[in-house]
């Protein structure tokens, strides 16, 4: 089952998350799609409980490509490392904190993202634009 994970295209962190996913990705399987996009309209008709979400979303599809399963905020963070595999799954472990702990620290950095970094759009390599879906 392949997944996509959805980003705010405006914010620089999460840019810049998108780049270090690309630079260890091992397996080159991972979509990408900003939260501005088509592909995640799609997504939120599908799954209203995330109309207004403004967080990382880990998105499982199908086989045939419709968006089956979402999770948000530190579990889609979790996701994400889980997915790279090697050192960067360690980081899994914080699934010992209950969520609610997770997501505090989580939204307290979503909160001051912009102050990390300055705004700027994501301009994959021309190698990587096929892994990116508007």
């Amino acid at each position: 089952m392949a997944s996509v994970l959805l980003y705010d295209g405006t914010c620089g962190l999460c840019a810049a998350s998108v780049q270090f996913v690309l630079r260890h990705d091992r397996t080159g399987t991972l979509r990408f799609a900003p939260l501005q996009g088509t592909f995640a309209r799609r997504v939120i008709d599908r799954h209203p409980e995330l109309a207004g979400v403004d967080s990382v979303v880990w998105v499982d599809l199908s086989d045939a490509g419709e968006p089956t399963a979402t999770a948000v905020r530190s579990e889609a963070a979790l996701r994400a490392v889980a997915y790279l595999g090697g050192w960067w799954s360690l980081l899994s472990a914080g699934r010992v904190l209950p969520r609610a702990l997770r997501d505090v620290v989580y939204d307290f950095v979503a909160r001051h993202r912009h102050q990390f970094t300055r705004e700027q759009c994501l301009l994959p390599h021309p190698d990587q634009r096929q892994r990116f879906i508007e």
